[in-house]
């Protein structure tokens, strides 16, 4: 069985760490991190994650400028993302589906439920 990698994208290198820690350690996963969407970007053609932990509030590139550079090719178009933020107002919950978000997880978090929720996401 492959193990599954997660991206996590958050300009916070405090943030990557604790998130990309809690992942590997609790949950097994392989962790590839960015601090910024256009580096994300790149990480993905190059080795595209099976999940993506996207921060939404990100200097030059937001997290929804993000998604709309990533769901223009078909090759990533189905990889589920999951927000990590914490900005309690998130504009335009319908759009969500069409971006590919599958859910949003408030800043802070607890670590078993962090994995916990990208178990149900990742379907393992």
């Amino acid at each position: 069985m492959t193990v599954k990698r997660i991206l996590v994208v958050d300009d916070e290198a405090n943030i990557r760490e604790v998130v990309s820690l809690c992942l590997q350690r609790l949950g097994g996963w392989k962790v590839l991190t960015a601090a910024s969407g256009w580096e994300a970007l790149r990480q993905i053609k190059a080795e595209p994650p099976d999940a993506i932990i996207l921060d939404v509030m990100m200097p030059e590139m937001d997290g929804f400028t993000f998604l709309k550079q990533l769901r223009v090719d078909p090759s990533v178009q189905a990889i589920p993302v999951v927000l990590l933020t914490a900005n309690s107002y998130l504009p335009d919950l319908q759009l969500f589906p069409k971006l590919g978000i599958v859910l949003v997880i408030p800043k802070p978090f607890q670590p078993v439920d962090l994995v916990q929720k990208m178990r149900q996401v990742m379907g393992c």
